[in-house]
């Protein structure tokens, strides 16, 4: 899904606001979260997931056509983790066929 498609979706879904005003949200959402994540600042966001930035150290790698080791400088990587509640979404079945197994164990959910 592109920027534009998420711009879309916001408009249809919402409602109420112009494609434009649409436009600006979804921008100043990224742009929030981009500032958010420039500053090492995690973001968590219920229901969906957590972004968090890591650094990593400076470290000697290999050229995989010589062997040769090389430098790989210093940096930082954005990571982002799943919330359960969207691993569900994503993995529905696993879910049911959770159920499914204690259902037939005798296990329930209600404290037995």
């Amino acid at each position: 899904m592109t920027k534009a498609e998420i711009i879309d979706a916001v408009y249809e879904k919402v409602g109420g606001f112009s494609k434009k005003e649409a436009s600006e949200i979804v921008e100043a959402v990224f742009d929030t979260m981009k500032d958010v994540l420039a500053d090492g600042e995690k973001i968590k966001i219920s229901g969906f997931g957590n972004f968090v930035v890591h650094e990593k150290k400076e470290r000697i790698g290999r050229n995989p056509q010589t062997g040769e080791p090389i430098p790989i400088s210093a940096r930082k990587v954005l990571t982002f983790k799943a919330s359960q509640v969207l691993k569900r979404v994503l993995n529905p079945d696993k879910e049911r066929l959770k159920r499914e197994a204690a259902a037939r164990a005798g296990v329930t959910g209600d404290g037995d």
